[in-house]
């Protein structure tokens, strides 16, 4: 199975940044020491105001559903979403390999 690998762009509510980037910091410092079979996980902040992207790349489905079953991301996913704007608060665009 190839490797899933996504952008997810988020726009983070007024007031809200600091807690924003604290939450992503310890799950990217989580996700990196805890998922060998996750190939990328950063978080990066856009030109625009209150934008954020994260890039996600797994070996494979197991992979994914390892970091989306894991028990640091279910304590951090309420608190995170909550700093986000819109409906849904994020959008995925999958990045499918051209070979």
């Amino acid at each position: 199975m190839a490797a899933i690998s996504f952008l997810a762009r988020m726009t983070v509510k007024p007031g809200r940044e600091d807690e924003f980037l604290q939450l992503v910091r310890t799950l990217e410092e989580k996700v990196n020491a805890n998922e060998p079979d996750t190939l990328y996980y950063r978080f990066f902040r856009l030109r625009e105001d209150r934008q954020y992207a994260v890039m996600e790349s797994f070996a494979d489905e197991a992979a994914e559903e390892t970091h989306m079953n894991s028990d640091y991301l279910a304590t951090t996913a309420p608190p995170l979403l909550d700093c986000l704007e819109g409906d849904p608060p994020y959008v995925r665009e999958y990045l499918d390999p051209i070979d």
